[in-house]
């Protein structure tokens, strides 16, 4: 199959493949909490943004990844970026990950919206099998974010990536198959339903 660059729109939330036009927004919304310096995270500082493009359009053209600009749709600003990783076409299975949000941002129906929309794309549209969230075991965030989208606890990988600073990190292994998708779905749903009511 072919990984193709397509946005994924919902009421909220957009996902635009990643592009220059993106930067600056993205780097304001890199700053709005200083994303950088928070050490249980992988988020590029906003003068290293062209060679996140970069290394992004080059994992994209090799049908590894494909890498978006979030988007909040009422306010037209750019939230953050998230990405399919590891995409796995064979085995019909990818990664969700290298996500991050500005502080504004976080803790609001964004994130909950744009997973939404990707497991929606990697079940519906790919037909794939799997979606697996890795994050930081000390990140007790990231962690109760992926565990309100429904995603159910594998595992950790011991000692298994170097972060920036040298610290040697275990990962926390998340995931949801193919037959959980549809009650994980409805969830999802009902929190978007309750948010939009709300608003």
């Amino acid at each position: 199959m072919q990984i193709n660059k397509t946005v994924l729109q919902g009421r909220r939330v957009r996902l635009e493949p990643l592009a220059e036009s993106h930067l600056p927004g993205l780097a304001a919304a890199i700053e709005d909490g200083r994303l950088w310096d928070i050490p249980v995270t992988i988020v590029p500082h906003p003068s290293d943004l062209a060679s996140f493009l970069s290394n992004a359009d080059a994992a994209f053209a090799a049908q590894r990844e494909l890498a978006f600009a979030t988007i909040d749709v009422q306010s037209s600003r750019i939230a953050g970026s998230t990405r399919f990783r590891c995409i796995d076409a064979t085995h019909r299975r990818a990664e969700i990950g290298f996500t991050f949000l500005g502080a504004s941002w976080q803790r609001t129906h964004i994130n909950t919206e744009a997973k939404y929309l990707m497991l929606q794309h990697a079940f519906e549209v790919w037909g794939f099998n799997r979606v697996e969230l890795l994050t930081d075991e000390r990140n007790a965030k990231s962690r109760q974010a992926i565990e309100r989208i429904g995603a159910k606890h594998e595992g950790i990988l011991r000692s298994h990536m170097v972060m920036r600073d040298g610290f040697v990190r275990n990962s926390v292994v998340y995931s949801i198959i193919r037959s959980e998708w549809p009650e994980a779905k409805a969830a999802l749903e009902a929190k978007l339903h309750a948010v939009g009511a709300g608003a």
